[in-house]
């Protein structure tokens, strides 16, 4: 389903444009992956495959300076990949919880990168880019994890690489606590892989049932975002969201 392009947030501070992104540690083009997070101008940007080692905190620090953002919480091997980036000014970190998970023998290691945020009339909440796992039963248990990241606040959005289908176990005891972005306000693209020719949905932006998702989907059609530069900047396509969060009791 496409319909027009997610304008800015008219107003609200409780509102933010959020923006999910797998970036295959910067092994594509650079300038075209820059262009395409600034044409979509998000508030916060939870990348996965962030580079990991060879100086990921200096990478980190590039891709912020380039996208205008600065570094929240993740990247390097405090998360294993997932990194989080916000427009500054935009909110508020009031603590940060990244998160390394058990780890199966033989397997890429993974973690979360959690942060504690705040923009001002909206209560505390808790942002987290993940990438789970490739195999079945290690991503299950990374599902059950993620549900563990919400005990940190009330309202909480977790956007990632999910290595699965809204089909399967892990996505839908997620979609069991929290709002699936894309089926409950679809906007632009539904599948998120491949860039070439996109045939599935394994890239997602969930908010807990507190939490207004008025808009998600990958940003076809959006000002400044060329085809081009989508096939170009990574071997996924990004989701972009807007949520408002809940007034301050």
């Amino acid at each position: 389903m496409t319909t027009a392009p997610i304008a800015p947030p008219p107003g609200g501070p409780r509102r933010l444009r959020l923006l999910s992104y797998n970036i295959r540690s910067l092994r594509d083009d650079r300038r075209a992956l820059v262009r395409v997070i600034r044409a979509c101008a998000p508030d916060l940007v939870c990348v996965q495959e962030a580079p990991r080692y060879w100086r990921p905190e200096g990478r980190a620090a590039w891709l912020a300076r380039s996208t205008g953002t600065v570094v929240l919480s993740g990247g390097g091997r405090t998360a294993a990949g997932p990194l989080l980036l916000g427009r500054p000014g935009a909110v508020e970190v009031l603590g940060r919880y990244d998160r390394l998970l058990p780890k199966t023998r033989g397997l890429h290691a993974r973690g979360f990168a959690t942060a504690l945020l705040r923009v001002p009339g909206a209560a505390p909440f808790t942002v987290t880019s993940c990438h789970l796992s490739l195999d079945a039963e290690e991503r299950h248990g990374q599902f059950e994890l993620l549900l563990d990241q919400l005990a940190i606040a009330e309202q909480g959005v977790v956007a990632g690489d999910f290595n699965e289908h809204p089909d399967g176990p892990g996505w839908r005891l997620l979609a069991s606590q929290m709002w699936d972005g894309y089926p409950t306000a679809p906007w632009g693209g539904e599948f998120t892989s491949v860039p070439e020719n996109p045939y599935q949905r394994i890239d997602a932006v969930f908010a807990t049932p507190g939490t207004t998702v008025l808009g998600c989907g990958v940003p076809h059609g959006l000002p400044g975002v060329t085809e081009a530069d989508l096939r170009a900047a990574t071997d996924h396509l990004p989701v972009l969201a807007v949520v408002e969060l809940p007034e301050k009791r």
